[in-house]
């Protein structure tokens, strides 16, 4: 007698349809908590561009003119929120662009 170890087309199915039923589970909860991310990106983005205006003030001595001004110099590497808005500057106050 052949004793072949393997898996059977029956329980190849069977799995195909778990790993199935999984990802009709997660990615709508994926597709939903996007825009989640995005806005709690943006909101971490401007309070690191606010400690790095404070940053530039202590160096500097005067607050800078634009918050390009802070990417210019490597205080920040982008000013441009994941959802692709750009940061607010107003007089040494930086706001979210939401």
């Amino acid at each position: 007698m052949n004793n072949q170890k393997g898996f059977t087309l029956i329980e190849m199915l069977i799995v195909l349809l778990i790993i199935s039923v999984l990802l009709v589970i997660a990615i709508p909860n994926l597709a939903k908590n996007n825009e989640t991310i995005r806005s709690k990106g943006c909101e971490a983005l401007v309070l690191t561009a606010e400690a790095q205006v404070e940053a530039y003030k202590i160096d500097q001595g005067k607050a800078p003119a634009s918050l390009q001004v802070l990417v210019d110099e490597n205080y920040l590497k982008q000013i441009t929120c994941p959802n692709g808005k750009e940061l607010g500057y107003t007089s040494g106050v930086v706001s979210n662009p939401n």
